[in-house]
């Protein structure tokens, strides 16, 4: 396997509570020759203040997960991009296993994933997601999304759009490759399911996803998913 920088590049937006206790998970990639970006979304709290030590580059922008995420990728120096949001960690050794993937098969890939919640229903949604994500080809964000530099470039990247970018992101990568998945899990919070009831959550997204594959467009959804921010 031969040895290539990997740029952890993290959207965030008021992360303040959870973020340094994330970014500490990330130290040991930094201490293997890898960076973390951050872009905060303009953050109304202290999140840019408790982060800076924890990471190689940041900065502050319209907020955005997509805008946020490209703007990563510009600033990032790495022969690989891994996009991960600020709730979900990589395992221990996420940097071997995605230089292994990427060498092994295709220029893309994702992880599985693992909820964090104990309920029984969180078991059958995992499972769920890391089954359809390998039969379809089609990655989320909370799979950790990684590419090469090259590929990211050739594909156009990550599309601006207001939601829905990971969707559309794998869409286009599909035309390259098929992406590599990784069954070692990621961790990712499951606290919007518990926050809002696991069911109904599960509803609302595949209503989302619906309504994305009927035509209607991202601005629209974006209202709907974050209806404080209207």
């Amino acid at each position: 396997m031969s040895w290539q920088a990997v740029s952890i590049i993290v959207p965030v937006l008021n992360e303040a509570d959870n973020i340094e206790s994330f970014l500490q998970k990330l130290q040991p990639f930094r201490q293997r020759g890898h960076e973390v970006i951050l872009v905060d979304g303009k953050s109304s709290d202290n999140t840019c203040q408790i982060a800076r030590p924890y990471v190689d580059r940041m900065l502050s922008v319209t907020r955005g997960r997509a805008r946020q995420q490209i703007i990563g990728a510009k600033m990032a120096t790495g022969e690989v991009f891994v996009f991960l949001h600020a709730d979900t960690v990589l395992p221990e050794q996420a940097d071997v296993l995605i230089l292994q993937a990427l060498e092994q098969s295709a220029a893309w890939g994702r992880f599985n994933i693992h909820l964090s919640g104990q309920h029984w229903m969180f078991r059958i949604i995992e499972f769920m997601m890391n089954w359809r994500s390998c039969l379809s080809g089609i990655a989320t964000g909370d799979q950790a999304i990684f590419i090469h530099r090259n590929l990211y470039r050739d594909s156009g990247g990550i599309p601006q759009i207001e939601l829905m970018e990971d969707i559309e992101f794998s869409k286009r990568l599909i035309k390259f490759s098929r992406p590599a998945c990784i069954r070692k899990p990621v961790c990712s919070s499951s606290r919007r399911w518990q926050k809002q009831g696991i069911f109904k959550t599960i509803l609302f997204m595949w209503s989302l996803r619906l309504q994305y594959f009927f035509g209607v467009k991202p601005e629209l959804l974006h209202k709907k998913y974050y209806p404080s921010d209207d």
